[in-house]
């Protein structure tokens, strides 16, 4: 169903080694009702099933190609090299380049990072995918760059991997159509901000909010004014026995004469 009356719902697209589960905790306990299903894309595809409606929204690694998606850039991960256990990288904390510069460093086809050119020496074929690398790797056939989340999501017990310093990063981002940024893409945009329920775009203001923040500003205003000194015309202050007020025994609130100094004495 598509028209009016069908059940809202999300589609949330996202690229492997990002892990949505907080974000869609979150959207089940504020949006019971609407419910969220998750599209697993390869980064590669994650785009064109964005505008091809598969998706309302995902998790991209940029750049984003085209202007007509819009992205929210989220976190920066750490490229590591994964590599056999009892490899001599293993016993470091972490490696550079020309660390590499010898060794057989695999590039899957569906490599996520911008490289001018990998470090190490190439294979005579790119694997099709980072799984399809990582098999090389756990075989003894070469090194795999990527970024951390992929190292952990394909974690064996005979690899492990440290940190490549000076070598491009991947970004995440949270993108989506720009001519379908619809309320409920608003709420997940929200969500993953930190925005809570109060502040959301899309949560419509409490109307007697400012009518009771107004009545209990009342009273501590009433009380400021009475303590205000009068100042119309005169500039005199009201309180009793003070320039200006009444005198309780004539009942006027005429001044008293002044007194009149000492008479000085002639020579």
């Amino acid at each position: 169903m598509t028209g009016p009356d069908a059940t809202p719902s999300f589609r949330l697209a996202y690229v492997p080694g990002v892990t949505p589960t907080k974000w869609v905790r979150i959207w089940n306990e504020r949006l019971p009702d609407v419910p969220l299903t998750l599209v697993a894309v390869s980064a590669a595809e994650a785009c064109g099933l964005l505008r091809g409606g598969g998706a309302d929204a995902g998790f991209v690694r940029l750049p984003v190609d085209g202007a007509d998606l819009s992205a929210i850039p989220l976190y920066t991960e750490t490229t590591v090299v994964v590599v056999p256990k009892d490899h001599v990288v293993a016993a470091v904390d972490e490696v550079t380049a020309e660390d590499l510069a010898e060794e057989l460093v695999l590039h899957p086809l569906d490599d996520t990072l911008d490289w001018e050119r990998p470090p190490g020496r190439p294979a005579k074929e790119r694997p099709a995918t980072t799984a399809d690398a990582i098999e090389l790797v756990a075989a003894g056939i070469g090194l795999l760059v990527v970024p951390q989340s992929l190292a952990r999501l394909h974690h064996r017990k005979d690899l492990t991997y440290r940190p490549l310093a000076g070598a491009p990063e991947s970004r995440v981002a949270l993108s989506w159509p720009q001519e379908k940024t619809t309320d409920l893409v608003e709420h997940f945009i929200g969500i993953v901000r930190g925005r809570t329920v109060n502040s959301s775009r899309t949560t419509a203001p409490d109307p007697a909010a400012p009518q009771a923040k107004a009545q209990g500003k009342a009273p501590a205003k009433a009380k400021a004014q009475a303590k205000r000194p009068d100042t119309a015309g005169t500039g005199r202050k009201s309180a009793a026995g003070k320039p200006g007020a009444r005198n309780p025994r004539s009942g006027s609130g005429a001044a008293k004469p002044a007194k009149r100094g000492k008479p000085r004495r002639r020579s």
